[in-house]
């Protein structure tokens, strides 16, 4: 039973790292942890579109924020 477990740990790691590459390669902007709850927010079934346009959103209220 813990090798499995262990396994099925091995295999979400390794899916983490290559999300998180293909994040970077997009240059999303996304840390490891911002990236870890996006795709459990997918996983419980939020609209990755939607998802992104929060983010993009967020950012600009960011953005408008920094300059006052």
């Amino acid at each position: 039973m813990a090798s499995a477990t262990n396994t099925n740990l091995n295999a979400v790691r390794e899916t983490m790292d290559v999300l998180l590459e293909i994040s970077r390669l997009l240059n999303t902007g996304l840390d490891m942890e911002s990236l870890s709850i996006c795709v459990r927010l997918c996983e419980q079934g939020i609209n990755p579109e939607a998802l992104s346009a929060v983010i993009k959103e967020l950012r600009k209220a960011s953005e408008t924020l920094k300059m006052f």
